[in-house]
């Protein structure tokens, strides 16, 4: 079983091919500007350097956000298209769950992608990946405020974030796939982007017709 991982929903674009669980490629950088451009490219390296052709390729995870909505509309067009031409089992994943998948000894895991304006993407996950709270657009310190206070938790944020308890996400892409290994595949016309929050284009066209 050959997998290929992609995240582009954050300002870290992320492309993994595991082949029989082990990990023979792995791309984590900050990609800052013409992702369009450059995302193709790193999918042509990351299967050239592993000796395979796309067609190699038996399953897709790709992340469908919450984050970044261009990042998220780039890579779910590449993702969606590869798996309906080549005919690849595509499995939809969090981003907040990839980064959750930081290895840590607290009670609970708490990835967060900052949204502005005090708001973010938000969720609880326990070690084993298991959803305490789903991920959700809220604001940040009323969520945080309402954790238990019997429990300990850790932030796991490429943002800066004003909490001293976080850190940067140190994630594993064969965990991730291990927790999802068993899901079905998804028609891939039928994967859309989970956004959890309208575009500002949206929101400032509702504010302007109501």
């Amino acid at each position: 079983m050959t997998c290929l991982f992609i995240d582009t929903s954050t300002k870290f674009v992320t492309l993994s091919i595991i082949k029989d669980n082990k990990q023979c490629y792995f791309f984590h950088e900050k990609v800052f500007e013409d992702l369009s451009v450059k995302i193709l490219p790193l999918i042509a390296d990351a299967l050239k350097k592993c000796n395979l052709k796309a067609c190699d390729i038996n399953k897709i995870y790709a992340v469908t956000g919450p984050g970044s909505f261009t990042g998220i509309r780039i890579g779910l067009t590449i993702f969606k298209v590869m798996a309906w031409a080549l005919n690849i089992d595509i499995i939809p994943i969090s981003s907040l769950e990839l980064m959750a998948s930081t290895k840590t000894d607290k009670d609970y895991i708490i990835p967060c992608i900052d949204a502005r304006r005090g708001n973010c993407y938000i969720a609880i996950y326990n070690e084993n990946l298991d959803v305490i709270v789903s991920d959700r657009f809220t604001n940040f310190q009323s969520f945080i405020n309402n954790i238990p206070v019997d429990k300990t938790f850790q932030i796991v944020t490429y943002d800066d974030i004003n909490n001293e308890n976080k850190i940067i996400p140190q994630i594993d892409v064969i965990k991730v796939i291990n927790k999802h290994k068993n899901d079905l595949s998804i028609n891939p016309h039928m994967i859309n982007p989970n956004y959890l929050k309208k575009t500002e284009a949206e929101e400032n066209f509702e504010r302007n017709n109501n």
